[in-house]
Protein backbone atom coordinates (compact mmCIF):
# COMPACT_ATOMS: atom_id res chain seq x y z
CA UNK A 1 0.00 0.00 0.00
CA UNK A 2 2.77 2.42 0.96
CA UNK A 3 4.75 1.65 -2.20
CA UNK A 4 1.75 2.39 -4.42
CA UNK A 5 0.89 5.58 -2.52
CA UNK A 6 4.45 6.87 -2.87
CA UNK A 7 3.92 7.24 -6.61
CA UNK A 8 0.55 8.99 -7.05
CA UNK A 9 1.26 9.65 -10.72
CA UNK A 10 1.00 5.91 -11.35
CA UNK A 11 -2.21 5.55 -9.35
CA UNK A 12 -4.37 5.13 -12.44
CA UNK A 13 -2.12 2.38 -13.80
CA UNK A 14 -1.75 0.54 -10.50
CA UNK A 15 -5.36 0.67 -9.34
CA UNK A 16 -7.54 1.63 -12.27
CA UNK A 17 -6.20 -0.99 -14.66
CA UNK A 18 -5.33 -3.85 -12.34
CA UNK A 19 -6.78 -3.75 -8.84
CA UNK A 20 -10.15 -2.19 -9.62
CA UNK A 21 -11.20 -4.76 -12.27
CA UNK A 22 -10.01 -7.60 -10.03
CA UNK A 23 -11.98 -6.17 -7.11
CA UNK A 24 -15.13 -5.82 -9.19
CA UNK A 25 -14.77 -9.41 -10.38
CA UNK A 26 -14.37 -10.71 -6.83
CA UNK A 27 -17.37 -8.71 -5.60
CA UNK A 28 -19.43 -9.92 -8.56
CA UNK A 29 -18.61 -13.54 -7.67
CA UNK A 30 -19.73 -12.96 -4.09
CA UNK A 31 -22.90 -11.14 -5.15
CA UNK A 32 -23.94 -13.82 -7.64
CA UNK A 33 -23.18 -16.56 -5.12
CA UNK A 34 -25.41 -14.83 -2.58
CA UNK A 35 -28.34 -14.93 -4.99
CA UNK A 36 -27.76 -18.44 -6.37
CA UNK A 37 -26.63 -20.29 -3.25
CA UNK A 38 -28.26 -18.90 -0.11
CA UNK A 39 -26.84 -20.63 2.94
CA UNK A 40 -29.88 -20.53 5.19
CA UNK A 41 -33.37 -19.20 5.69
CA UNK A 42 -34.27 -15.54 6.17
CA UNK A 43 -34.07 -14.31 9.74
CA UNK A 44 -36.22 -11.58 11.33
CA UNK A 45 -34.73 -8.17 11.90
CA UNK A 46 -33.48 -7.27 15.36
CA UNK A 47 -35.75 -5.30 17.67
CA UNK A 48 -34.00 -2.00 17.04
CA UNK A 49 -34.45 -2.34 13.29
CA UNK A 50 -38.06 -3.37 13.70
CA UNK A 51 -38.85 -0.30 15.80
CA UNK A 52 -36.80 2.46 14.15
CA UNK A 53 -35.25 0.97 11.00
CA UNK A 54 -34.46 4.17 9.11
CA UNK A 55 -32.59 6.03 11.83
CA UNK A 56 -30.68 2.91 12.88
CA UNK A 57 -29.67 2.20 9.32
CA UNK A 58 -28.78 5.85 8.78
CA UNK A 59 -26.56 6.13 11.85
CA UNK A 60 -24.93 2.72 11.37
CA UNK A 61 -24.25 3.78 7.80
CA UNK A 62 -21.63 6.13 9.24
CA UNK A 63 -19.40 3.06 9.64
CA UNK A 64 -19.14 2.63 5.87
CA UNK A 65 -17.34 6.01 5.75
CA UNK A 66 -18.47 6.37 2.14
CA UNK A 67 -19.29 10.04 2.62
CA UNK A 68 -15.89 10.81 4.12
CA UNK A 69 -14.20 8.81 1.39
CA UNK A 70 -16.10 10.62 -1.33
CA UNK A 71 -15.06 14.00 0.04
CA UNK A 72 -11.35 13.19 -0.14
CA UNK A 73 -11.38 10.94 -3.19
CA UNK A 74 -12.21 13.93 -5.34
CA UNK A 75 -8.56 14.93 -5.02
CA UNK A 76 -7.46 11.48 -6.15
CA UNK A 77 -9.77 11.51 -9.17
CA UNK A 78 -8.67 14.98 -10.23
CA UNK A 79 -4.98 14.10 -9.88
CA UNK A 80 -5.46 10.88 -11.85
CA UNK A 81 -7.15 12.81 -14.65
CA UNK A 82 -4.44 15.47 -14.64
CA UNK A 83 -1.78 12.79 -14.90
CA UNK A 84 -3.37 11.96 -18.25
CA UNK A 85 -3.11 15.54 -19.46
CA UNK A 86 -6.62 16.73 -18.58
CA UNK A 87 -6.43 20.33 -17.34
CA UNK A 88 -9.83 21.78 -18.27
CA UNK A 89 -11.92 22.45 -15.16
CA UNK A 90 -15.06 21.52 -17.10
CA UNK A 91 -13.64 18.14 -18.06
CA UNK A 92 -12.28 17.52 -14.57
CA UNK A 93 -15.72 18.21 -13.09
CA UNK A 94 -17.38 16.00 -15.68
CA UNK A 95 -15.03 13.08 -15.06
CA UNK A 96 -15.43 13.44 -11.29
CA UNK A 97 -19.22 13.32 -11.72
CA UNK A 98 -18.98 10.25 -13.93
CA UNK A 99 -16.74 8.55 -11.38
CA UNK A 100 -19.16 9.42 -8.58
CA UNK A 101 -22.18 8.07 -10.45
CA UNK A 102 -20.40 4.83 -11.36
CA UNK A 103 -19.15 4.39 -7.80
CA UNK A 104 -22.61 5.07 -6.38
CA UNK A 105 -24.24 2.53 -8.67
CA UNK A 106 -21.64 -0.15 -7.94
CA UNK A 107 -21.78 0.47 -4.19
CA UNK A 108 -25.56 0.10 -4.30
CA UNK A 109 -25.18 -3.34 -5.87
CA UNK A 110 -22.54 -4.32 -3.31
CA UNK A 111 -24.68 -3.27 -0.35
CA UNK A 112 -27.78 -4.97 -1.73
CA UNK A 113 -25.85 -8.22 -2.08
CA UNK A 114 -24.48 -7.87 1.46
CA UNK A 115 -27.99 -7.20 2.78
CA UNK A 116 -29.16 -10.39 1.11
CA UNK A 117 -26.16 -12.34 2.41
CA UNK A 118 -26.78 -11.20 5.97
CA UNK A 119 -30.48 -11.97 5.75
CA UNK A 120 -30.07 -15.57 4.60
CA UNK A 121 -26.82 -16.42 6.41
CA UNK A 122 -27.42 -15.14 9.92
CA UNK A 123 -28.65 -18.57 11.02
CA UNK A 124 -25.19 -20.03 10.36
CA UNK A 125 -23.69 -18.08 13.26
CA UNK A 126 -26.40 -16.59 15.50
CA UNK A 127 -23.84 -15.22 17.99
CA UNK A 128 -21.85 -13.21 15.43
CA UNK A 129 -20.54 -9.94 16.83
CA UNK A 130 -20.19 -8.27 13.44
CA UNK A 131 -20.86 -8.80 9.76
CA UNK A 132 -17.34 -10.02 9.05
CA UNK A 133 -18.00 -13.19 11.06
CA UNK A 134 -21.15 -13.91 9.04
CA UNK A 135 -19.32 -13.25 5.79
CA UNK A 136 -16.51 -15.62 6.77
CA UNK A 137 -18.89 -18.43 7.68
CA UNK A 138 -20.86 -17.95 4.46
CA UNK A 139 -17.89 -18.20 2.11
CA UNK A 140 -16.62 -21.28 3.94
CA UNK A 141 -20.05 -22.87 3.75
CA UNK A 142 -20.46 -22.04 0.06
CA UNK A 143 -16.95 -22.43 -1.35
CA UNK A 144 -15.51 -24.95 1.09
CA UNK A 145 -11.82 -24.79 1.92
CA UNK A 146 -11.28 -22.19 -0.79
CA UNK A 147 -13.72 -19.83 0.91
CA UNK A 148 -11.20 -18.32 3.30
CA UNK A 149 -8.76 -17.71 0.46
CA UNK A 150 -11.48 -16.07 -1.63
CA UNK A 151 -12.50 -13.87 1.29
CA UNK A 152 -8.89 -12.86 1.96
CA UNK A 153 -8.44 -11.87 -1.69
CA UNK A 154 -11.76 -10.04 -1.69
CA UNK A 155 -10.98 -8.03 1.45
CA UNK A 156 -7.48 -7.22 0.21
CA UNK A 157 -8.75 -5.97 -3.14
CA UNK A 158 -11.63 -4.08 -1.55
CA UNK A 159 -9.42 -2.32 0.98
CA UNK A 160 -6.22 -1.64 -0.92
CA UNK A 161 -7.80 0.88 -3.28
CA UNK A 162 -9.44 2.77 -0.44
CA UNK A 163 -6.29 2.67 1.67
CA UNK A 164 -4.10 3.95 -1.15
CA UNK A 165 -6.55 6.64 -2.18
CA UNK A 166 -7.04 7.97 1.34
CA UNK A 167 -3.32 7.87 2.05
CA UNK A 168 -2.56 9.83 -1.11
CA UNK A 169 -5.31 12.37 -0.45
CA UNK A 170 -4.36 12.92 3.20
CA UNK A 171 -0.63 13.12 2.48
CA UNK A 172 -1.15 15.60 -0.33
CA UNK A 173 -3.46 17.76 1.78
CA UNK A 174 -1.32 17.90 4.91
CA UNK A 175 1.90 18.39 2.94
CA UNK A 176 0.55 21.83 2.04
CA UNK A 177 0.17 22.92 5.66
CA UNK A 178 2.77 20.92 7.59
CA UNK A 179 6.56 21.12 7.30
CA UNK A 180 6.64 17.50 6.15
CA UNK A 181 7.16 16.09 2.69
CA UNK A 182 4.60 14.00 0.84
CA UNK A 183 6.80 10.90 1.15
CA UNK A 184 7.23 11.35 4.91
CA UNK A 185 3.49 11.70 5.42
CA UNK A 186 2.76 8.61 3.33
CA UNK A 187 5.18 6.55 5.41
CA UNK A 188 3.81 7.94 8.68
CA UNK A 189 0.18 7.35 7.73
CA UNK A 190 0.95 3.87 6.45
CA UNK A 191 2.77 2.81 9.61
CA UNK A 192 0.07 4.30 11.84
CA UNK A 193 -2.63 2.46 9.87
CA UNK A 194 -0.79 -0.84 10.22
CA UNK A 195 -0.59 -0.42 13.98
CA UNK A 196 -4.25 0.52 14.37
CA UNK A 197 -5.43 -2.31 12.11
CA UNK A 198 -4.12 -4.86 14.61
CA UNK A 199 -6.68 -3.80 17.21
CA UNK A 200 -9.27 -6.09 15.63
CA UNK A 201 -12.54 -5.26 13.89
CA UNK A 202 -14.74 -5.16 17.00
CA UNK A 203 -12.38 -2.77 18.80
CA UNK A 204 -12.05 -0.62 15.69
CA UNK A 205 -15.83 -0.37 15.41
CA UNK A 206 -16.17 0.52 19.09
CA UNK A 207 -13.55 3.25 18.67
CA UNK A 208 -14.88 4.49 15.34
CA UNK A 209 -18.55 4.88 16.26
CA UNK A 210 -18.21 7.96 18.52
CA UNK A 211 -15.64 9.56 16.22
CA UNK A 212 -17.77 9.09 13.12
CA UNK A 213 -20.91 10.11 14.99
CA UNK A 214 -19.24 13.44 15.78
CA UNK A 215 -17.77 14.26 12.37
CA UNK A 216 -20.46 12.90 10.07
CA UNK A 217 -23.12 15.58 10.82
CA UNK A 218 -20.96 18.52 9.62
CA UNK A 219 -19.90 16.49 6.58
CA UNK A 220 -23.52 15.75 5.68
CA UNK A 221 -24.39 19.39 6.28
CA UNK A 222 -21.57 20.54 4.02
CA UNK A 223 -22.58 18.22 1.20
CA UNK A 224 -26.29 19.06 1.32
CA UNK A 225 -25.78 22.80 1.62
CA UNK A 226 -23.28 22.80 -1.24
CA UNK A 227 -26.22 22.20 -3.57
CA UNK A 228 -27.80 25.45 -2.36
CA UNK A 229 -24.74 27.62 -2.94
CA UNK A 230 -26.52 29.92 -5.40
CA UNK A 231 -29.55 30.45 -3.20
CA UNK A 232 -27.84 32.82 -0.79
CA UNK A 233 -26.32 36.27 -0.93
CA UNK A 234 -23.40 35.05 1.14
CA UNK A 235 -23.05 31.27 1.34
CA UNK A 236 -20.65 31.45 4.30
CA UNK A 237 -23.36 33.01 6.46
CA UNK A 238 -25.39 29.83 6.08
CA UNK A 239 -22.68 27.18 5.94
CA UNK A 240 -20.44 28.19 8.84
CA UNK A 241 -23.08 28.33 11.61
CA UNK A 242 -24.86 25.24 10.30
CA UNK A 243 -21.65 23.20 10.35
CA UNK A 244 -20.76 24.51 13.80
CA UNK A 245 -24.17 23.60 15.21
CA UNK A 246 -24.11 20.17 13.59
CA UNK A 247 -20.64 19.52 15.02
CA UNK A 248 -21.61 20.58 18.55
CA UNK A 249 -24.72 18.40 18.63
CA UNK A 250 -22.89 15.65 16.77
CA UNK A 251 -20.40 15.57 19.64
CA UNK A 252 -23.32 15.11 22.02
CA UNK A 253 -24.49 12.13 19.98
CA UNK A 254 -20.93 10.81 20.01
CA UNK A 255 -20.75 11.04 23.80
CA UNK A 256 -23.98 9.10 24.03
CA UNK A 257 -22.73 6.47 21.56
CA UNK A 258 -19.46 5.88 23.44
CA UNK A 259 -19.56 3.27 26.17
CA UNK A 260 -16.71 5.08 27.92
CA UNK A 261 -18.18 8.60 27.77
CA UNK A 262 -21.90 7.94 28.06
CA UNK A 263 -21.85 8.99 31.73
CA UNK A 264 -20.92 12.51 30.55
CA UNK A 265 -24.03 12.79 28.39
CA UNK A 266 -26.08 15.71 29.79
CA UNK A 267 -29.58 14.92 30.96
CA UNK A 268 -31.18 17.78 29.05
CA UNK A 269 -29.81 16.47 25.75
CA UNK A 270 -31.98 13.37 25.90
CA UNK A 271 -35.05 15.56 25.44
CA UNK A 272 -33.83 16.93 22.12
CA UNK A 273 -35.85 15.90 19.06
CA UNK A 274 -34.59 12.61 17.58
CA UNK A 275 -32.04 12.20 20.39
CA UNK A 276 -33.17 8.62 20.96
CA UNK A 277 -32.39 7.85 17.33
CA UNK A 278 -28.89 9.35 17.49
CA UNK A 279 -29.92 12.31 15.32
CA UNK A 280 -30.03 15.08 17.90
CA UNK A 281 -28.00 17.27 15.54
CA UNK A 282 -30.61 17.31 12.77
CA UNK A 283 -33.28 19.67 14.09
CA UNK A 284 -30.86 22.26 15.57
CA UNK A 285 -28.98 22.30 12.26
CA UNK A 286 -32.17 22.83 10.28
CA UNK A 287 -33.17 25.59 12.70
CA UNK A 288 -29.81 27.33 12.29
CA UNK A 289 -30.15 27.18 8.51
CA UNK A 290 -33.60 28.77 8.72
CA UNK A 291 -32.45 31.51 11.12
CA UNK A 292 -29.38 32.45 9.12
CA UNK A 293 -31.28 32.20 5.86
CA UNK A 294 -33.57 34.94 7.16
CA UNK A 295 -30.53 36.89 8.34
CA UNK A 296 -28.94 36.50 4.90
CA UNK A 297 -32.06 37.86 3.22
CA UNK A 298 -32.23 40.83 5.59
CA UNK A 299 -28.56 41.79 5.30
CA UNK A 300 -28.42 41.14 1.58
CA UNK A 301 -25.33 40.93 -0.56
CA UNK A 302 -22.02 42.23 0.74
CA UNK A 303 -20.70 42.85 -2.75
CA UNK A 304 -19.81 46.44 -3.64
CA UNK A 305 -22.01 47.78 -6.45
CA UNK A 306 -20.26 47.92 -9.79
CA UNK A 307 -20.66 51.69 -10.21
CA UNK A 308 -19.06 52.30 -6.80
CA UNK A 309 -16.10 50.14 -7.77
CA UNK A 310 -15.66 52.16 -10.96
CA UNK A 311 -15.82 55.44 -9.02
CA UNK A 312 -13.17 54.23 -6.56
CA UNK A 313 -10.92 53.23 -9.44
CA UNK A 314 -11.28 56.72 -10.94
Amino acid sequence: MILIALYPGRLLDNIGRVLAPAKMLALAILGVATLLWPAGSPIPASNTYQEIPFSNGFVNGYLTMDTLGAMVFGIVIVNAARSRGVESSVLLTRYAMYAGLIAGFCLTLVYLSLFKLGEVSGTLIPTAQNGAAILHVYVQNTFGNYGSFLLAVLIFLACIGTAVGLTCACAEFFSRYLPLSYRTLVLSLGLFSMLVSNLGLSHLIAFSIPVLTAIYPPCITLILLSFTNRWWNNFTRILAPAMLVSLVFGILDAVKASEYLVHLFPTWAQYLPLAEQGLAWLMPTLLSVMVFAIYDRIIGSTKIPKHEVQQEQL
